[in-house]
């Protein structure tokens, strides 16, 4: 997923991804420790991709909290 991408989506939808994302994880992870290598790729871009969501979701607390400074 590009971070353009991240970007345009609200705060509520990210939030789901991350928590479909950690679900998907658990469940590469689980098939990684059964002997299925396969998943290794996917692990790799899903943590890539929940690391970019992340990052967004801190910038926009970042700048909703300097806004707020500047305000107060």
């Amino acid at each position: 997923m590009k971070a353009q991408k991240v970007r345009d989506l609200e705060e509520r939808e990210l939030k789901t991804q991350l928590l479909e994302m950690d679900e998907q994880l658990f469940r590469l992870r689980f098939q990684m420790s059964m002997g299925q290598a396969d998943g290794l790729k996917k692990i790799r871009i899903m943590r890539k991709d929940r690391a970019r969501i992340h990052t967004v979701l801190r910038e926009r607390e970042l700048a909703a909290a300097a806004v707020s400074g500047k305000q107060g």
